[in-house]
């Protein structure tokens, strides 16, 4: 197994949506490749500056599994031409001091990241933009091309399955590859 480490960060909270799927065919094209895990982020309070100190539990959890990870693969949905508000909310985290540290201290600081989404027609490039966007201006490093965004085909959108033609297929192996380049 590989000694790089690929935290997915899947932005969907439907069970089985299609960013949950199409994170499970990103893992699949990691195997092997990386060692991969899933960030579970959905005890996280709203950010509040009262609650931050001290750290609650599962800030510290989501803060943990950053620092651990090489990589941090973000799977999201679009909404309204962006990214989902708890996404916002786990960056806004990400993005703070530690308690009695200074900003150099936030664990979005350098962190290596990609954003793939599959959606409607634009495929999700509002929120790739904008969630790119935003992990920038928090300090992550997000790798500059390759982005994979996924236009659900009607079969998708009639039987609830994602659907991957042989483009999008190419395209999401070839940001596996630049992303594991990226991050070595």
């Amino acid at each position: 197994m590989s000694d790089r480490n690929i935290l997915i960060v899947v932005g969907t909270l439907r069970k089985n949506g299609y960013n949950e799927q199409l994170a499970r065919r990103i893992e699949s094209l990691l195997e092997g490749r990386a060692n991969v895990s899933r960030l579970d982020f959905s005890m996280l309070p709203p950010m509040n500056q009262d609650i931050e100190s001290p750290e609650p539990p599962a800030v510290a959890a989501a803060r943990d599994a950053i620092r651990k990870a090489n990589g941090v693969w973000f799977v999201v949905p679009q909404y309204n031409a962006s990214y989902p508000g708890h996404v916002k909310n786990l960056v806004d985290w990400l993005s703070r001091p530690l308690p009695g540290q200074g900003r150099e201290s936030a664990v979005s600081n350098g962190m290596h990241a990609t954003v793939s989404g599959a959606g409607g027609q634009t495929a999700t490039a509002e929120m790739r933009e904008a969630l790119d966007a935003l992990l920038a201006f928090v300090g992550a490093q997000v790798m500059p091309e390759g982005e994979t965004g996924i236009a659900l085909s009607s079969e998708s959108w009639t039987t609830g399955n994602l659907v991957l033609s042989a483009d999008d297929e190419t395209a999401l192996a070839a940001q596996a590859t630049a992303f594991l380049d990226f991050i070595a």
